[in-house]
């Protein structure tokens, strides 16, 4: 086993990270504050090309690895997860079924311009009463005479409503027999008549990216609008989820080595009975607790990013990164504000910021329940 990253994966790393201290740092707390998604920042990532950075060049992407594309995300998030959102569920949610699932047709259409950060796609799939139990979703999709009909709504959407996202896949039930349901994945471009998206305020976390509603009343679209085949829905959003993982557990691995850093940074400036907390025991050892715990975070991710990277089964290692780091952020941003004390309560430092942001972590994208569950049944319970 080979634990060194590559000649290109370091470069990658280096320039994402200092892309990220930068541009996005000193930006990032402004942003937060006024719940404001940046348009220019997407570009700067874009222009960076760190979307689409695991699609072939053909398409407009990069042509990189898995890790590559998630040691992006991870030091994105280092600095913002709200910047770490918008490219975790672009490359993922967005520019992923299309490039799995769509037709040479629909690729050539659509993924070129999503390469570049001028534009945003998003996946529809969560509604109202539809989050875990994703086979509870309402909308509906009717074909008739070459046409989709589509009606009903999705909630929680990143990346649906910001001033250049446009498009949404959306999962619809498109057939009903007793009771039992068939789901297909279906294009809807941003212009369509019937179509609406707006965007969803007053969030704790994550308050620079574009979260959404989406609204279908009547949306019609045509039939070579179908992404994947016709029930192929189910099999397309529990793949796109097992490489979602990879990315929201990315962010949590970021997440939380920014948070750990920033401990370790305060921990070593701030003085109490005449010398650095960092020199008391139990702000030292927790240090060191947090420091191990991030660095198996980042093996377990790894592993399973190589797992992908070379065609093997990675979708149990994938919930198990997702669970694993999304607690461990969650984990060491709690501690990370303890050692930093009341400042750490103060919007003025960046680790308030983080604490916030880590809480979607352990929800989106599958819960840590249901990461459980996932787990548990691949291991035979």
């Amino acid at each position: 086993m080979d634990f060194n990253l590559t000649e290109n994966q370091q470069m990658i790393r280096e320039s994402v990270r200092d892309f990220a201290e930068r541009v996005i740092k000193p930006v990032a707390q402004e942003l937060d504050e006024k719940a404001e998604f940046s348009i220019e920042l997407t570009k700067k990532m874009g222009e960076l090309g760190l979307f689409g950075m695991y699609l072939p060049q053909k398409y407009g992407g990069q042509g990189m690895d898995t890790l590559s594309y998630i040691i992006a995300v991870e030091e994105i998030t280092r600095i913002d997860s709200s910047q770490g959102a918008t490219l975790a569920a672009h490359n993922s949610l967005g520019i992923g079924p299309l490039y799995y699932y769509g037709t040479e047709e629909q690729k050539m259409k659509y993924l070129p311009k999503l390469c570049t950060g001028e534009a945003l796609w998003a996946f529809g799939l969560t509604e109202p009463d539809a989050g875990s139990d994703s086979r509870g979703s309402k909308t509906k999709a009717a074909l008739e005479n070459g046409t989709w009909s589509i009606n009903g709504s999705k909630i929680f959407i990143t990346n649906g409503s910001s001033p250049i996202s446009i498009g949404v896949t959306v999962q619809a039930v498109s057939d009903e027999v007793e009771g039992k349901k068939e789901f297909s994945t279906i294009i809807v471009d941003r212009n369509t008549p019937g179509f609406t998206a707006r965007p969803m305020h007053n969030k704790m976390m994550w308050r620079a990216s574009d979260t959404s509603e989406m609204f279908f009343d009547n949306c019609k679209v045509p039939e070579e609008n179908l992404l994947g085949k016709r029930g192929q829905g189910s099999k397309i959003m529990l793949s796109t989820l097992d490489n979602g993982r990879l990315s929201i557990a990315a962010m949590g691995l970021g997440l939380a080595q920014g948070a750990y850093e920033l401990a370790l940074n305060y921990a070593k400036e701030r003085k109490q009975f005449g010398k650095p907390i960092s020199k008391f025991q139990d702000i030292a050892f927790s240090l060191a607790d947090m420091a191990t715990k991030i660095e198996l975070a980042r093996n377990l991710l790894y592993k399973a990013c190589w797992l992908k990277d070379n065609n093997l089964p990675f979708a149990k290692e994938a919930a198990m990164s997702k669970l694993y780091c999304s607690e461990i952020a969650k984990e060491v941003a709690d501690k990370a504000v303890q050692i930093h004390g009341g400042y750490g309560l103060i919007k003025d430092y960046d680790i308030e910021r983080h604490y916030r942001d880590q809480r979607l972590l352990q929800i989106g994208e599958g819960t840590s329940e249901i990461q459980r569950l996932v787990i548990s049944r691949y291991i035979g319970c």
